[in-house]
């Protein structure tokens, strides 16, 4: 069974892993630790974990303890609601780097566009990335006018956009709108919070291909070009989200999976949450 190991080439030529494990909801560090590891050791090369998640340790040890050299890593964390800004921001990621033990990120993100403070913590991150400390920017949970607010004032435009996505929230809009400014998108929640695995529709679509309807789904993300960073810390689904190289969806079934659009959020919208809450934490 090939896994898959695609990268996306981001606008500065960084690659960045397509397919990556996600540590949200991650709270037990035995577990989380065990996770990851075992993520590693199974062909994954991308780890997607943030400030609120309370995991950036585990994350960091088990990367210290795979063996695998940093360099061939790709590791994203996020800075939380609570610190943003510009001074804050700095301080933030300096928390962050020290719970990962890491001299430097592949990418950072704003992980919520927190009203007044979203363009200045965008600037910090513009820093970060001026002082090599992280390889790309990015920002989560954006929306066209909160990236149209970042461009009137960034000399990097973010490189990454993390937005919940996945069939029944296709996102086409906002899809194009990164399309056209060079911005990668990746997709949380990637399976809709699990709630799509019993569809018919998926499971035959499974079934013609030998495959499950949560491997089907990552394949969809991945050939509209999307990365995508699927949560879980069962050995065997880590396991099969990553076996979908051998595979290739057909264009109809692909227009048939694009069907199941709904724009329906599992999530908070980023328009309607409030600093202080974990509301949407993702």
């Amino acid at each position: 069974m090939k896994n898959f190991d695609d990268k996306i080439t981001l606008v500065n030529g960084v690659e960045m892993p397509q397919l990556g494990l996600g540590v949200y909801k991650m709270t037990n560090p035995e577990e989380t630790f065990e996770a990851i590891t075992y993520a590693l050791q199974n062909g994954y090369r991308a780890i997607d974990t943030a400030a609120i998640y309370n995991n950036e340790r585990e994350t960091g040890e088990a990367v210290r303890q795979s063996g695998i050299p940093r360099e061939e890593l790709f590791i994203t964390s996020k800075v939380w609601n609570d610190d943003q800004g510009y001074d804050e921001t700095l301080r933030a990621f300096e928390a962050s780097l020290e719970r990962l033990g890491m001299d430097y990120l592949d990418l950072y993100l704003t992980h919520w566009p927190v009203a007044n403070k979203y363009v200045d913590t965008y600037r910090a991150i513009e820093r970060l990335y001026d002082e090599k400390l992280i390889r790309s920017t990015g920002v989560s949970n954006h929306h066209i006018h909160h990236l149209e607010k970042i461009f009137n004032v960034a000399n990097v435009k973010p490189m990454v956009n993390q937005i919940e996505l996945h069939p029944n929230l296709s996102q086409e809009t906002l899809r194009n709108f990164c399309r056209e400014h060079e911005i990668a998108v990746t997709s949380w929640s990637p399976l809709a919070r699990g709630a799509l695995l019993d569809s018919p529709l998926l499971t035959e679509i499974g079934l013609k291909y030998g495959k499950s309807p949560a491997q089907v789904i990552i394949k969809w993300h991945l050939q509209h070009g999307l990365i995508v960073i699927p949560k879980s810390v069962t050995p065997e689904r880590i396991k099969s989200n990553i076996e979908v190289k051998d595979f290739e969806l057909a264009p109809e079934d692909m227009m048939k999976i694009d069907s199941l659009n709904k724009d329906e959020r599992r999530g908070t919208n980023p328009d309607k949450f409030g600093s202080k809450s974990n509301v949407g934490v993702m």
